[in-house]
């Protein structure tokens, strides 16, 4: 069973290492976990890095060990006899159960032929006493039943998945994508002319007291960020996650130029301001007026019909392909980067890979979104 605790864990994708490991079981040893309850936290401790894999700690735990615990209605009947359990004194007891299966194998068949309650005994399940079941004993492992404690099993707890919240991979909300396109800001002395106050007590200092005065020009953010994205169709469903991506972008006043493009799959002769207006402007204009110093933010699927890619103008118009406009683009502008809403297992596709091979893809997520940013900063 804990060699399936480290499949499942490993299913998430948590780096769990040989060492890490061995020191969780070492743990085991040393009777760090007597229940459950005490596994879960025992586990979360020595084996996640960081609480942002809590919650897919919490998922490999439950397909663990859900189902391993007693019935509700067992549990009920066996707390109404353990009801006024009692704080025992004494020496702890060892009890030497090979696994927690056998543990539990050994409790199931105690409760077949317990009849009755029992308090202070060595073997059946009781408070008191040095049973490894029960409660309030000296028991060195075994199994709680009853008793104080959190008052919710250790695999209640983790099905509950109070941690989703902190994972990277799920989607972004506005505060997430300003924070990462802050990453973006590259500032240079590029502004008006102004007294540095600390360069001029500096220079002043180093020139025996004669004032020399630190004159430069204010540093702004040199960024110049386009942000194009696919609208309609299949986009359709990741249309709010688009929209919050656009206020983010709109709303960060860091940036020395913000323009805003739509397309449908993907660029062909035309990009729009608003489709409901049909503001829009010829492809080559637009692209005519980038630079490399121009950082580009693809959003789309990128799946589509693969002639809507690959064959002339797209819709059967005169022109370059779709494809042959992306490439375009990111010959103009090299720091360019494709943010894809589907889950990386739906990017096997011909017009996915095709995209991908162009340009980075990364997933529309919060870390998809951190390594999409600093590979453009590694651009500058």
């Amino acid at each position: 069973m804990l060699l399936n605790l480290l499949f499942n864990l490993r299913s998430q994708g948590l780096k769990v290492g040989t060492g890490e490991w061995l020191a969780f079981l070492n743990g085991l040893e040393q009777g760090l976990a007597e229940s459950l309850d005490q596994l879960y936290f025992l586990a979360r401790a020595v084996l996640v890095h960081t609480e942002a894999h809590y919650d897919s700690f919490d998922v490999a735990f439950t397909a663990t060990f859900e189902g391993a615990e007693l019935p509700e209605k067992l549990k009920e009947e066996l707390a109404a006899w353990l009801a006024e359990a009692r704080q025992a004194a004494g020496e702890r007891v060892h009890h030497d159960f090979d696994s927690l299966e056998a543990m539990r194998k050994e409790l199931e068949k105690r409760l077949r032929e317990q009849k009755e309650r029992h308090d202070g005994g060595a073997h059946w399940v009781g408070t008191g006493g040095s049973s490894p079941f029960g409660n309030s004993g000296r028991a060195d492992q075994g199994m709680r039943i009853g008793g104080s404690g959190g008052g919710r099993s250790a695999v209640q707890v983790a099905g509950e998945r109070r941690w989703a919240g902190y994972r990277t991979d799920l989607h972004l909300d506005v505060r997430d994508f300003k924070v990462a396109l802050a990453m973006l800001r590259r500032f240079g002395r590029e502004g008006q002319e102004k007294l540095d106050l600390d360069g001029t007590i500096e220079k002043t200092a180093k020139n025996a007291g004669e004032i020399e005065l630190d004159i430069r020009r204010e540093r702004i953010n040199r960024v110049k960020l386009v942000l194009l994205m696919d609208t309609g169709g299949s986009m359709e469903p990741n249309a709010e996650l688009v929209s919050r991506l656009f206020t983010a972008a709109k709303q960060s006043k860091t940036f020395k130029t913000f323009e805003a493009w739509h397309f449908h799959n993907c660029p062909y002769n035309w990009l729009y301001k608003d489709y409901r207006t049909y503001d829009r402007k010829p492809t080559a204009q637009v692209l005519e007026k980038l630079t490399p110093q121009h950082r580009l933010v693809w959003v789309g699927d990128a799946s589509m019909a693969p002639w809507e890619l690959f064959q002339g103008g797209g819709w059967g118009e005169p022109g370059p392909t779709g494809l042959q406009w992306l490439q375009r683009f990111t010959q103009r502008s090299p720091a360019s980067i494709w943010l894809n809403p589907d889950p990386e297992r739906y990017w096997d596709h011909p017009t996915v890979r095709a995209i991908g091979a162009t340009m980075p893809m990364f997933p529309l997520t919060v870390d998809g979104l951190r390594r999409a940013m600093n590979k453009l900063r590694a651009s500058h």
